[in-house]
Parts: structure tokens; sequence; C-alpha cells
């Protein structure tokens, strides 16, 4: 029996990747002035960024409950077995959601063979452990076997990211106003990660340059693996392409994943973001 992975639109994932492994992606919503859009599939993140650079309204919705349903539904028609890795449940309520989806279909059909895992990563943290899983079972690897790939991965993916702009994460709730504001004087770059799904604070820099010397030092210090590395970015790939570079010269690195950041998370971090995303210890 064959397994399917699914996952959702905050792995930001380039198209050609999901393509080549099968994957099925489910879009979340996002709002620009109240009208509704599905990320990546009629907004790009280039469109996403031009309307918040213009200063319009832009906000995220989870997957809705009938969304999944439906979803659900047509899986459970086939003989196939399904593995559901979601985005971050500390981020989102998506994961929620996709249980009571889950539970509902299993009423129709009982036989319904769908795992669903609360991964508490986000953006190409996630999509790092979609691509492994989604290679081996592509390789024949059983469902069992699957869920105990993610279940003891032996090292962390940690999700290194800084912003280039305070005021879209004081939009998005995650800062205060007084320190978006003195942030923007200062011209302070906030460095962040992911522990457990949340978005925690853990240093800070002046300016672009000395924030990617601060995010490559913590590499440098909490790094383990390297053998394929997520790099994401919002209208920044000349930093992108610095950080490529940095692994490929002092690790040797030559799998890589670049992407811009998809128009969910994108739009709660705004312009000039620069992400890394590898394998090691917090």
């Amino acid at each position: 029996m064959a397994v399917k992975i699914i996952t959702d639109s905050a792995c930001d994932l380039p198209i050609e990747v999901i393509q080549s492994l099968n994957i099925d992606v489910l879009p979340l919503s996002v709002y620009v002035d109240n009208k509704e859009y599905l990320d990546s599939v009629n907004l790009s993140s280039d469109e996403l960024y031009e309307h918040m650079i213009q200063g319009k309204a832009v906000k995220t919705a989870q997957i809705p409950l009938k969304t999944f349903i439906e979803k659900f539904e047509t899986y459970a028609q086939t003989k196939d077995s399904y593995i559901y890795l979601a985005f971050s449940s500390n981020l989102s309520g998506t994961y929620q959601t996709s249980l009571l989806a889950m539970e509902a279909v299993k009423e129709d059909y009982p036989d319904f063979d769908l795992t669903i895992i609360d991964t508490k990563y986000v953006s190409l943290g996630l999509g790092l452990l979609v691509v492994e899983v989604a290679q081996k079972a592509l390789a024949g690897m059983g469902k069992a076997e699957l869920i105990q790939t993610v279940s003891n991965q032996t090292h962390e993916i940690i999700h290194l990211f800084s912003v280039d702009d305070l005021e879209y994460l004081f939009k998005g709730g995650r800062v205060s106003r007084t320190q978006a504001t003195i942030g923007s004087v200062l011209n302070i770059k906030p460095i962040l990660n992911v522990q457990d799904g949340f978005l925690v604070p853990i240093d800070k820099a002046k300016g672009r340059k000395k924030r990617l010397v601060k995010m490559l030092d913590y590499v440098s210090d909490h790094g383990s693996e390297f053998q394929t590395i997520g790099i994401a970015h919002t209208l920044n790939m000349e930093e992108a392409s610095l950080v490529k570079s940095h692994f490929e010269s002092e690790y040797g690195t030559q799998n890589f994943i670049i992407n811009q950041l998809g128009c969910v998370i994108g739009a709660h971090c705004g312009p000039g973001v620069i992400a890394i995303f590898f394998k090691g210890e917090l």
C-alpha cells in the first residue's frame, strides 16, 4: 500500500521539489485588504510583498474545517495510507482543525488510514522534514517506519531567522509598539528561532551585516549536520546567496533548498528576511 505525504503551505517548499516528490500541499489563506487568497495558489509571495510595501492590510487564516473534511474524504476513497506533517500547533490552529476533520471523516470511512503529526516546525524547517520523509516514502519505506523517522530525529531542525523591519512583527503582535519604534530608529535587527513550536528572540544586531555575522556564528556553535541546508528570504536573494556561499566554503555543503518565504509566513515578517534551517542542538 502506497504512503502519501501531505503537508501545508507553511512548509515554503519550491514547487519543483513538491512536484518531484509527489507531496500534497494544502494551502492556508491570506487576506489582503479583506480579499481572500490561497497561499501560493492565486497569490504569489512577490505579489504579497508588493502589497505589504504599499501598506495594504494583510492577515492570515488557517485551513477551514470544511476544506479539510472535503480533502480528507477524497483521500479516504482511496486505498492509500497518508501522513500529514502539520506546521507548529503553537503558531496556528491548523493542526487541531485537521484532527477534528479526521474524526469527522472516519465516521463515514472508518478504515481511513491517516496519521497527523504536529511537527512543531515551520517554513523550511518543516520543509526539510517533509522532504526527508517524502523521499523515504517514494523509496518504499512503510508507514510505521516513516512515522518513526519523524519521532526519532537525532538532531532538531533549527530555525534561525531575522526580520528587517520590526513593524511587521508589531502588526502580528510579536513585539510592542515601543520595541518596533526603537528598533526602527536604531536599525536593530532581531535574531529569532523556533523552540518547541514557539517563536523566541535569541539575539539582536545593528544592521544587516552584523546580523548575518551573528547568525553564522550561531550556526557554527549549534550546528551538527550540514548535508542539506534550507535558506529562506523575502526579497533578499543577496543575503541568501551569501549564506549559500558560506556553507559551501566552510562546510562543503552541496545540497540546498532555497526559496522565498511563502505568503502565510511572509505576511508576519515582511520584506528583508533571511532565514537558515539546519540540523543541530539548541
